[in-house]
């Protein structure tokens, strides 16, 4: 399965999200590429819309393989193959602090003046534009439960089919609309796929008011 865009794979998630829509869900997205994904879904749900920060936690030498994850409380995950590539638990603690580090900054960054929005009781549904080895999806439902979501949903629009096993112990209800066999990275799914920026996540947040008509929030 291809996916045009992150617009085009939002659009398609809200479709089997329906279920939701009219029940006020809060859609937390992962920064950075989820957030114009989310607040797609949450204008289409009539949702508010936040962020989750989390950070993956990278191999040694590779940072691109996460070998687990941290979350703004310093919870922590860690891969059970972290060990055999060389993340032993000074390296670990090191990536965490410096993971930590850029989760403060985007805080102050993206909601200076307020706190994360409310989750208690309500329907969460967690975004993310694709999962590899599924940390930071953990990372991020540990997040919400833990903040007192009463229902929580993962929803992406791919993933390796070992990362959506993973997630759905976590979860209430995993929403992936593709999960091939073949999976090597999230990118080979999407036509375009380019980087989002602090500026763009800033400009979203910015211009989805919680607690407004889905109409409202769609303008501009």
């Amino acid at each position: 399965m291809m996916f045009r865009d992150r617009e085009d794979a939002a659009t398609l998630l809200a479709d089997a999200l329906h279920r939701y829509r009219g029940q006020h869900p809060l859609v937390v997205a992962i920064p950075r590429g989820a957030v114009p994904m989310g607040r797609t879904i949450a204008v289409r749900l009539q949702g508010d819309l936040d962020v989750v920060l989390i950070r993956k936690l990278g191999a040694p030498g590779n940072p691109e393989l996460a070998v687990g994850a941290v979350d703004e409380t310093g919870w922590t995950y860690v891969a059970d193959y972290a060990e055999a590539v060389g993340a032993t638990p000074d390296y670990l603690q090191r990536e965490v602090d410096a993971q930590l580090a850029t989760i403060r900054e985007r805080r102050a960054r993206y909601t200076p003046h307020r706190a994360p929005l409310d989750a208690h009781g309500r329907v969460v549904i967690v975004v993310d534009d694709g999962l590899a080895t599924g940390a930071t999806m953990l990372a991020a439902l540990h997040a919400m439960r833990a903040r007192g979501a009463e229902r929580l949903v993962c929803a992406v629009p791919v993933a390796s089919p070992d990362a959506v096993e993973k997630v759905a112990a976590s979860a209430d209800q995993v929403v992936c609309l593709a999960a091939p066999p073949y999976f090597h990275a999230v990118g080979q799914f999407y036509a375009s796929f380019p980087q989002v920026s602090d500026d763009e996540v800033v400009a979203l947040l910015d211009s989805t008011v919680p607690g407004r008509n889905a109409t409202t929030i769609g303008k501009g």
